[in-house]
């Protein structure tokens, strides 16, 4: 799979460009440095989840699909069972993204991936690192119906690839399909924290199980994007614990054991009773301005140059991971989140103070060469 997203990004990068150059174009460049820059590092730390997690991401379903198959897997190895396939997967996806956005502790790994105030392709490739793993267990009706492995895998890679191009806000409405698809309407919806499109449009390349299912939502005003309490931070490893930390405070404000414990599964939303907790009003939230402080041009450049060698050691890693012992991955899963860090240190806005930027350049670029040495030695 790894080798896919290898050959995939390129791709990606190049379409994100052409993006980019037609926003310039047409007076709506809805691109900012340090948040592409911030979910692209998601994207990374996803990437270096997974091959850390194999175990737990298919070694689930891997074990149950040859034990509690109902069907034997030939009986997939057809052109309608591959389709199928996808379908299943799908509509498995779909209950997924829905428990993630109505049960709290789903939601903190979840909400990476709507932290973004700006809605474009790399928005798409701002994925969660612990999504696939809390996962795991909605697919494993898949393996009970006896989908082979290679299949899940491939379903898997369909759906997510389909995804890519709906996160952009320069196709408008597309008639019929909008009924059908997810498509970048439906998908803006799904992105907003505007009140009546909150927690809607589920679908990953179906949008028909929101209809079925009563989480269907039509654009019929302009999104806000973000999450209901922003981000306001560059820092990778703070984007990925935010919620996390959220939950925690929650529950220490919480007077009774069993809505300690409910804080966890209620909706992200939920107010312990007897917790005072601050809540923002809608109206609040939706006049917000978005998060983009001014960065002094020197900070975007060492953040960009940061990057682009992470970007480079973590290509040389990916290609060589399967060869490497456990540990060495996990050395190297390491030192990518490590590098990211100091990314979005570099990406400190004008008003704070600047301590010694060369140093935070020098420690980016040491983590990141020798996140390079583990894939060249491999």
């Amino acid at each position: 799979m790894e080798e896919i997203v290898l050959y995939a990004l390129p791709v990606f990068l190049l379409l994100m460009a052409l993006e980019w150059a037609w926003g310039r174009r047409t007076g709506h460049d809805n691109y900012g440095l340090a948040d592409t820059l911030n979910s692209l590092s998601q994207g990374l730390l996803s990437q270096a989840v997974a091959l850390v997690t194999p175990l737990i991401q298919t070694g689930l379903y891997a074990w149950v699909q040859p034990h509690l198959r109902l069907l034997p897997p030939t009986a997939w190895h057809t052109a309608w069972g591959w389709v199928l396939a996808v379908v299943i997967y799908d509509f498995s996806d779909y209950w997924l993204h829905r428990v993630s956005h109505e049960s709290a502790l789903f939601w903190a790994a979840h909400a990476v991936h709507h932290q973004s105030e700006h809605f474009n392709l790399s928005t798409a490739l701002r994925q969660e690192s612990f999504y696939s793993v809390m996962g795991a267990p909605f697919f494993v009706p898949m393996a009970v119906l006896g989908v082979p492995v290679e299949q899940f895998v491939v379903a898997g890679l369909v759906v997510l690839m389909y995804q890519f191009w709906i996160h952009t806000e320069h196709i408008g409405r597309l008639g019929w399909l909008d009924g059908v698809l997810s498509t970048p309407s439906n998908h803006r919806v799904h992105h907003a924290v505007n009140p009546g499109y909150l927690d809607k449009n589920y679908g990953a390349i179906f949008v028909v199980w929101d209809r079925l299912f009563g989480s269907f939502a039509s654009e019929t005003e302009p999104c806000v994007y973000g999450t209901v309490k922003p981000l306001a931070s560059w820092n990778p490893l703070w984007a990925v614990a935010q919620f996390y930390v959220e939950l925690w405070h929650r529950a220490r404000a919480t007077p009774r054991w069993r809505d300690k414990l409910r804080v966890v599964y209620k909706s992200p939303g939920w107010q312990p009773p007897g917790a005072a907790l601050a809540d923002v009003p809608a109206a609040v939230r939706l006049a917000q301005p978005r998060f983009d402080p001014v960065l002094p041009p020197a900070a975007r450049r060492l953040a960009a140059a940061l990057f682009l060698g992470i970007g480079g050691a973590v290509l040389l890693w990916m290609w060589r991971a399967d060869e490497l012992a456990y540990g060495a991955n996990l050395l190297a899963a390491a030192l990518l989140a490590a590098s990211l860090w100091f990314v979005g240190r570099a990406l400190r806005p004008a008003g704070e103070a600047q301590r010694a930027p060369w140093l935070t350049g020098l420690l980016g670029f040491g983590c990141a060469a020798l996140l390079g040495a583990v894939g060249w030695f491999a």
